[in-house]
């Protein structure tokens, strides 16, 4: 039997995904709240109006990676997974084992001064500030989309220009 082929799906944005942020978030609070600084809304989803791909993005912010095994730790009494950083520093990703009754999301926990963590503040604050980068960014996802529908990894790699480009405006020296 053939795997599911995974559809890249970027669709208008939904008031809705602030409301699933903040579920997730205050479920992940209970776990780590102790452990961890902020936990931030980050990526396409944390954007009003902002087209997206159905995802929300989470970053727990913790003050270095001194507390980060105690993290791991309790993180996987819960059922999730430490991936590695998967190739973006300052990046620790993890997976949830099982249906957990929120909408898909990816967790990340990032040391507050990690390079992913200040990249995702970065591009999220600054499009928040700008309505004309971020429609810059939804032009190119949707085309995008529309392009690599069944190839996520050119999808992703067809953004990293735009990407660039709007942290470069945003003052952050990638």
């Amino acid at each position: 039997m053939a795997e599911k082929t995974k559809i890249v799906e970027v669709i208008p944005y939904d008031p809705a995904w602030k409301k699933e942020f903040i579920r997730l978030r205050d479920f992940l609070l209970e776990i780590t709240g102790d452990l961890i600084m902020a936990a931030e809304h980050v990526g396409s989803t944390s954007v009003e109006g902002l087209s997206a791909k159905p995802i929300i993005d989470i970053d727990l912010v913790m003050e270095s990676y001194e507390v980060f095994p105690e993290i791991v730790q309790r993180l996987s009494q819960y059922g999730y997974v430490h991936q590695g950083d998967l190739g973006i520093e300052g990046r620790e990703a993890f997976r949830r084992e099982q249906e957990d009754g929120f909408m898909k999301y990816h967790l990340y926990v990032c040391p507050k001064d990690g390079k992913g963590y200040l990249e995702h503040i970065a591009l999220r604050d600054y499009m928040r500030l700008n309505p004309a980068a971020a429609r810059e960014y939804e032009e190119v996802k949707l085309k995008l989309a529309d392009q690599f529908r069944y190839d996520i990894d050119a999808y992703c790699e067809g953004k990293t220009e735009v990407v660039h480009s709007i942290l470069r405006r945003a003052g952050y020296i990638i």
